[in-house]
C-alpha cells in the first residue's frame, strides 16, 4: 500500500498552500495531493475575475480578524503568527510580487490568477510533491493500533502519518468527517446579492451610491456602497449582510424586508426639516429637476413619483402628506427581497467543521489524532476581498509548521 508522511486531500489553495509550506520546511518528508478533478487550482483560477485577490492590504490582526462573520474570534490568534505581510513576503520569495488597489484588494502585478497557479506547480515540482489528480476519496479511517491513517481513492489506498483536509465547501467530505466523529454545519450560501423587483429601482442598472440597510426583525445592519442592479441590489453594503447573515437569512428561504436609508445619517425627521427648507428655497421649481441630497437623479426623481410628486408639480404644490412620504422614501423606504443570486463567480458558503473541535494553535482536530484543516472544510468565511485566500494562507502555515516540528520531536 502507497505510504506517504503527509497526505492532503484537495488541490486548491490551502491544500497547495500546505503542501509547499511542509515540504519546504523539511524536505525529507513524502508529501503528496490527492485532487477528485482532473484540474487543481480552479477556484484560484477564476478568484478576482481571473486576476486571483491573494489577499487583503490589512495589517492588524484584529481588524483583519473583523471581516470574517464566522472565525472571527478563532483567527485572531492565528493572524499573529501568519497574516497579510507574511503572505506578501512568502509570494515576494517565490518571485510574485503583489499590488494593493484603491479598495484594498491585492493582486500579482501581472493581474493573471496563472502567475499564482505557476508558482503553486513549480514549487510543488520543485519539491518532489506527488499531485494525484482524478483520485476521489471514498472512505479514510485512523488505525490507531499502527498510527496512520487509511485513505480510500478511486485510484486506490493510500496510508500516511498525517491527514490534512483541504477540500473547501464539500458535502461528500463533511459527511466523512462526520462519520469519523466531527459536527458539521450544514453549508448555506454567503456572498450573496438580493433580488429585488420595484419600480423605485427599476431601469437605475448600474446605477451606484452610498445607503445603508437593515434586515427588518434581525440586528442585521450595514453600511456601505450600494448597487442597482437589474435583479436588485448588489455592492459591499448588501454582500456584508449576507455574508453576516447568512444563516438568518437562509432561514427565511430568502424571503424578507429590508429599510434602506439613502441618506445614511439623517432621520426621516431631519429629512423632513430639510425637505421643509427646500419647499421655501425652491418654491417655483420642479423639485424633479434637480437631484438633493447628492443622490442620483434617476434615483431622486424615482423616488419622488414613488411620494406621489409627479413631473408638473413645484415645490410650493407640495402638501405634507407627500413630504412625509418622501421622507420615509429617503431614509426608511422597505423593500421585498425574493431570492438571491451569486455574487460573480466567486460562490462562498458558511458552513463546514465545527471550530469548538479545532485547536487554532496547530489547526489538528481535538477528535481524531494527526488530523489537521485548512481552508474553508472550517466553518469559517468572509467578506468579499481577498479575505478568504488570507484564511486558507494562514491555515495552511501554521499547519505545515505544526506537523513538520512535530516530526521533529
Amino acid at each position: 500500500m502507497n505510504k506517504h508522511d503527509v497526505i492532503i486531500i484537495g488541490g486548491g489553495a490551502a491544500g497547495f498552500f500546505t503542501a509547499i509550506n511542509v515540504a519546504s520546511s523539511d524536505p525529507s518528508l513524502r508529501v503528496s495531493i490527492l485532487e477528485r478533478g482532473k484540474e487543481v487550482l480552479t477556484k484560484v483560477r477564476i478568484s478576482g475575475g481571473g486576476r486571483c485577490n491573494v489577499t487583503h492590504a490589512e495589517f492588524v490582526p484584529k481588524d483583519l480578524s473583523e471581516n470574517y462573520p464566522r472565525g472571527e474570534k478563532e483567527l485572531l490568534g492565528p493572524f499573529h503568527t501568519f497574516m497579510t505581510g507574511d503572505t506578501i513576503a512568502w509570494f515576494e520569495e517565490r518571485g510574485v510580487e503583489l499590488k494593493i488597489e484603491e479598495d484594498g484588494r491585492m493582486f500579482p502585478t501581472s493581474d493573471s490568477s496563472q502567475t499564482i497557479i505557476d508558482c503553486f506547480l513549480k514549487d510543488s515540482q520543485d519539491l518532489g510533491i506527488s499531485v494525484l489528480k482524478n483520485h476521489s476519496v471514498q472512505e479514510f479511517e485512523y488505525i490507531g493500533t499502527s498510527s496512520h491513517w487509511k485513505i480510500s481513492t478511486t485510484q486506490g489506498d493510500f496510508l500516511c502519518d498525517d491527514l490534512v483536509i483541504a477540500t473547501g465547501s464539500n458535502p461528500k467530505v463533511w459527511k466523512l468527517l462526520q462519520s469519523v466523529g466531527h459536527t458539521v454545519s450544514p453549508a448555506v450560501p454567503s456572498l450573496f446579492t438580493f433580488n429585488i423587483k420595484d419600480n423605485r429601482i427599476k431601469d437605475l442598472m448600474g446605477l451606484a451610491t452610498e445607503a445603508s440597510v437593515e434586515v427588518m426583525g434581525t440586528k442585521l445592519a450595514s453600511q456601505g456602497p450600494l448597487l442597482i442592479t437589474h435583479w436588485g441590489m448588489s455592492g459591499p453594503g448588501i454582500l456584508k449582510l449576507s455574508a453576516w447573515g447568512a444563516q438568518e437569512l437562509a432561514a427565511t428561504k430568502y424571503n424578507f424586508d429590508v429599510k434602506v436609508n439613502w441618506l445614511v445619517h439623517f432621520s426621516p425627521e431631519d429629512a423632513m426639516d430639510a425637505l421643509s427648507e427646500l419647499k421655501i428655497k425652491f418654491a417655483k421649481q420642479s423639485p424633479h429637476t434637480y437631484a438633493q441630497f447628492e443622490l442620483p437623479k434617476r434615483l431622486w426623481q424615482n423616488l419622488l413619483l414613488a411620494s406621489s410628486i409627479s413631473n408638473d408639480m413645484k415645490w410650493a404644490d407640495l402638501n405634507k402628506v407627500q413630504l412625509l412620504s418622501l421622507s420615509n422614501e429617503l431614509t426608511s423606504g422597505i423593500f421585498r427581497v425574493s431570492g438571491k443570486s451569486t455574487f460573480k463567480e466567486e460562490f462562498v458558503t458558511a458552513g463546514g467543521v465545527d471550530l469548538k473541535e479545532v485547536n487554532f494553535k496547530t489547526f489538528a482536530s481535538k477528535v481524531c489524532e494527526h488530523l489537521y484543516f485548512a481552508g474553508e472544510v472550517l466553518n469559517i468565511d468572509a467578506i468579499t476581498g481577498g479575505f478568504n485566500f488570507q484564511n486558507a494562507w494562514t491555515g495552511g502555515y501554521i499547519v505545515a509548521q505544526a506537523i513538520v516540528n512535530k516530526k521533529k520531536l
